[in-house]
């Protein structure tokens, strides 16, 4: 007995700890039942997040309970002592209640518990403190007061259960401590398999949000640090396939006019050649979080007048899918052509900072200004360090915008921005040499703040995503429209396309239908038309090569969706958290972490899904686009063509050297 009460406070901070979270998961499936699909969820639910919790608490508070059963807590390393564990008990404590009082805003915004992406916006404190202000001030404050509450509570608490005499004898320590660690050890494992307990472990439904409420979110974003240390590979996912495999594979769902050359450097390198003789300028407009659910003419809300029209004056593509549901996954796609992994964007990973391929790079070379404008800090998300490695001669971001009419909490408005754009590409237009720009936007972005007046609004809230979208769309509008009557007008090549959707939520384990984005070209040669292919993010950079007359030599697997692509090549890739998803005309298959694939007839018009059986050769066909990147990147083989093969690549075309090319 008097060991026992030696350990009574861990016991009892155990104890309170099982209880807030199991409290936090039960509130959470209250408010989320809707997504429930059956009652026997719930008992899964809270059955399988008793376990996790248990295992979450054994980590934490096994080492203090060790140091109590060798150590005393009496005389002055007692004192010691005393003060260090109760500030362990009450700091872990405290942990375990914030992260599950910002569970619901994080919830909110991704669908998920707080993941990677909550340990990535830790690094931007100005901007992300500024969002949470502006936008989030009742669950800051209620965070604030909550995390206060238990932390006072706790600390009052851990004085008086702390036992200071009638201490374990000598020789029954040693005993104690053994036990201690091996149930705690056992505790923490929650097994007796080789893994110890994971997220896959304990994952039941196709829906993330479902298999994320089994965890409690102290865990979910401890597993997220130690995913991003180690950056797992794709194959540990989803099985391995040799190299060769995978290149074969990805050459044989590609059209012919992809024309591979053989090269032992760049195994995907290919030539192809421009669809317009004439050589013109690249802008493109990258719109932060416009999902199709906003435009009106791709079936979504009528939130984008400006665009909608514009969709007749150009080449609208109705059935694009971005890769991810970041913005550096959507910049990775437009500027590099590169496949999503389950990594982070290769905007922010070490190998990729300089020498990676980008069209920025490819246009350096062939004689072009290259730039990137931003109405924030372009060295948000690593932006800056990536793109000055690789291709972007100048960056141009908040500093540089005199006396700007708005500024908000991710930069200067839409409208500054696009001036200062005008301002740019009239000044490099008049130089003579052509230009490349990739113009990123901001104010459709939490907390959605915009210029006064501006805007008929949506909802009566001002800051809501739907008046920023609006808000958005003027501000393209009008800037579309000032560049018509421009000098620059005739001689360039405009993209307009979203870097993701600003919500993923479904029942999928990746909801398809929030990867659909608006794509449009714009230009005075471009007829108005309306695609609908089915086509990704990736396919854009090899169609706007294409387009603005240039020669391209690249690692890019993308599509050139200037020449006619048969339904049996139209697909699209995506990443969401840890799965992947290929979707073609008909069927999706999705690969999971360490599972069976799973497959679904889709419909990409009404965006529904039902089970649909998988052969060996769709998974192979799935599984060798979503290992592609990852192997290229790991070996350093997405780069940069060297002048050599780039002239050897050229000549063998010109000789009539027969490329491979792929056959339905």
């Amino acid at each position: 007995m008097t060991s026992l009460r030696n350990f009574r406070p861990i016991i009892v901070f155990f104890s309170l700890a099982l209880v807030l979270l199991s409290l936090s998961r039960v509130g959470l499936l209250v408010w989320q039942h809707k997504q429930l699909s059956q009652w026997q969820d719930i008992f899964y639910i809270l059955l399988q997040g008793l376990r996790v919790d248990i295992a979450t608490l054994c980590w934490l508070y096994t080492l203090p309970a060790f140091l109590l059963a060798l150590l005393p807590t009496s005389g002055k390393l007692g004192r010691g002592f005393v003060f260090i564990l109760r500030s362990w008990l009450v700091c872990g404590l405290v942990v375990l209640a914030y992260m599950e009082l910002v569970t619901p805003s994080f919830i909110l915004e991704y669908n998920l518990r707080p993941n990677r992406l909550f340990l990535e916006y830790l690094v931007y404190p100005k901007e992300v403190f500024s969002m949470l202000w502006k936008d989030y001030k009742l669950p800051l404050f209620l965070g604030l007061f909550g995390t206060l509450f238990v932390g006072f509570f706790s600390w009052r608490l851990s004085g008086k259960l702390i036992q200071t005499e009638n201490q374990p004898r000598w020789w029954t320590r040693p005993i104690l401590a053994v036990c201690v660690i091996a149930f705690g050890v056992i505790g923490a494992r929650s097994t007796l398999q080789h893994r110890p307990l994971n997220p896959a472990l304990v994952a039941f439904s196709t829906n993330p949000l479902l298999n994320d409420l089994v965890l409690n979110s102290s865990y979910s974003l401890v597993f997220a640090a130690k995913s991003m240390a180690s950056e797992r590979n794709a194959e540990e996912y989803y099985g391995d396939m040799p190299l060769n495999d995978v290149i074969t594979t990805i050459k044989r769902y590609s059209p012919a006019s992809t024309n591979y050359i053989t090269s032992d450097t760049i195994p995907t390198l290919n030539v192809r050649h421009p669809f317009e003789a004439k050589r013109k300028n690249l802008v493109i407009l990258l719109q932060e979080s416009l999902g199709a659910q906003f435009v009106g003419r791709l079936g979504g809300l009528p939130l984008t007048p400006h665009l909608d029209n514009l969709m007749d004056e150009g080449w609208n593509f109705t059935q694009i899918y971005a890769t991810g549901t970041r913005s550096v996954r959507g910049i990775e796609a437009i500027t590099t052509g590169f496949t999503p992994t389950p990594s982070r964007a290769v905007v922010k990973l070490s190998k990729s900072q300089t020498g990676f391929f980008s069209i920025a790079s490819l246009l350096q070379q062939k004689g072009y200004t290259t730039q990137f404008i931003y109405g924030g800090e372009s060295h948000f998300d690593n932006m800056k360090s990536f793109f000055l490695g690789n291709g972007f001669q100048d960056i141009i971001d908040f500093p540089q915008f005199d006396q700007p009419r708005f500024v908000g909490s991710w930069g200067v408005s839409d409208q500054d921005l696009y001036t200062m754009a005008d301002k740019q590409f009239r000044r490099l237009h008049q130089s003579g040499k052509p230009f490349f720009s990739l113009v990123f936007t901001s104010s459709n972005h939490s907390p959605y703040e915009y210029p006064d007046g501006q805007i008929t609004p949506y909802s009566q809230e001002k800051h809501t995503r739907f008046n920023a979208v609006k808000y958005a769309d003027k501000a393209l509008g009008d800037f579309i429209h000032q560049a018509q009557q421009s000098d620059y007008w005739k001689d360039t090549i405009f993209l307009i396309i979203a870097d993701h959707d600003a919500r993923a939520v479904g029942a999928l384990p990746v909801p398809i239908k929030h990867f659909h984005i608006p794509a449009l070209i714009l230009g005075k040669d471009i007829p108005p038309r309306e695609d609908n292919r089915l086509a990704s993010s990736i396919d854009m950079p090899p169609t706007l090569l294409s387009l603005i007359g240039v020669e391209s030599i690249s690692p890019m697997i993308g599509h050139d969706l200037t020449r006619p692509l048969s339904q049996h090549y139209q697909r699209a890739l995506m990443q969401f958290d840890k799965n992947f998803a290929y979707l073609t005309h008909d069927s999706v298959i999705v690969l999971r972490p360490n599972k069976a694939p799973l497959g679904y007839y889709y419909d990409v018009k009404n965006q529904t899904a039902r089970p649909q059986p998988v052969t060996d050769e769709m998974i192979k066909r799935a599984k060798a686009h979503a290992l592609i990147g990852g192997k290229l990147y790991r070996q350093g083989l997405y780069t940069v063509p060297s002048t050599h093969i780039t002239e050897t690549s050229v000549l063998a075309q010109h000789h009539g050297e027969q490329p491979q090319k792929s056959e339905p």
